[in-house]
């Protein structure tokens, strides 16, 4: 047996280990979909991937390889742990490992290609170039599904319950350096600009402000009449509450904190609806908000009208033709073609 099978051998039973990987994260990934439509797309994917664990194995019985049983069912326990383990970490941070397995795969992938080349072994070439493929196109999806997130739009998959908390705190210490997380930082903004207490705000952030009454009763000379105006709107809901906070900073001259609640209720969909990018989008029907939308060029823009749409009316066509130009706004910064 020469060097070069012997090195072949051990990329397919490497390749075949990590594709075991690949289909648990697949079908725990269902769990977390957004959408029937990505949770069918996750469903294919595992299927696939299942049906290239078959044909590696193959390749490698054909070829005099014994098949590695331990290692696989390693690679699937190793997933369900890592599926645990990542509760705890923020969705981007779960996300890029999902990443790494899969640019892994990819250049496993071409190196096995190259092998086979060298022994002018077709069969394995036409198998290591449909891992390519395969591979290629699921590390795509996910660079567009960070970029996503980085944007601030609703992505594939949804947060678990603690990948929400340590979400939050993850981007909340990294603000300043981390534009993506232009929430954080405009509320960050508004920490420094407003005394102490305010910060409770910013604190309360994950509860939805609920507690806003409290933070502006307490608040510095800058704001001190705030307590009051937020006292009486608090039984009307945050709504009310967010908007009384908003417009008693920016009475006292506090712009940076007013214009930091503007972003939070922006978030929340409770604007008012001439805020919106889409000057009398309330009156428009249907189809003519999806073609208003398909016009918004900005993550910001595109934000604000999906919380407004969610909101208000809830038009799954509209929420829909958001969502996908969400998606081609992060195709275009990651340079996929769409």
């Amino acid at each position: 047996m020469t060097v070069s099978t012997t090195t072949v051998h051990q990329q397919l039973r490497a390749i075949l280990a990590m594709t075991h990987t690949e289909i648990q994260i697949a079908e725990t990934r269902q769990a977390q979909a957004r959408t029937d439509a990505i949770r069918k797309e996750l469903a294919e994917n595992a299927e696939n991937a299942r049906l290239r664990a078959v044909a590696i194995e193959e390749a490698l019985r054909e070829r005099g390889g014994l098949v590695d049983v331990i290692r696989p069912v390693i690679g699937r326990v190793g997933a369900l742990a890592k599926t645990v383990v990542e509760q705890a970490q923020p969705l981007d941070e779960a996300l890029l490992d999902d990443l790494a397995l899969e640019q892994r795969l990819l250049a496993r992938s071409t190196y096995l290609k190259a092998l086979a080349t060298g022994q002018e072994d077709k069969a394995l070439v036409d198998l290591a170039e449909k891992l390519i493929v395969a591979h290629t196109a699921t590390a795509d999806w996910l660079t567009t599904v960070l970029a996503e997130e980085a944007l601030g739009g609703p992505t594939a998959l949804r947060r678990g319950p603690t990948q929400w908390v340590s979400g939050l705190a993850a981007r909340a210490l990294a603000a300043p350096a981390n534009g993506a997380s232009w929430a954080i930082d405009r509320t960050a903004d508004f920490a420094r600009q407003i005394p102490d207490p305010v910060a409770l705000v910013r604190s309360r952030f994950a509860s939805a402000v609920d507690d806003a009454a409290v933070a502006a009763s307490r608040a510095g000379d800058a704001i001190e009449n705030a307590g009051t105006a937020v006292s009486k709107t608090v039984a009307a809901g945050r709504d009310a509450a967010l908007e009384a906070v908003e417009e008693s900073a920016r009475d006292n001259g506090a712009k940076g904190a007013a214009d930091a609640l503007h972003q939070l209720r922006a978030i929340t969909g409770t604007v008012e609806a001439e805020d919106l990018p889409i000057e009398g989008y309330t009156d428009l029907n249907v189809g003519d908000a999806v073609a208003a939308v398909k016009d918004l060029t900005t993550p910001a823009d595109l934000r604000v009208t999906l919380a407004y749409e969610e909101t208000h009316k809830n038009r799954q066509r509209v929420v829909s033709a958001i969502e996908i130009r969400f998606a081609e706004l992060a195709k275009e910064l990651v340079g996929i073609d769409s």
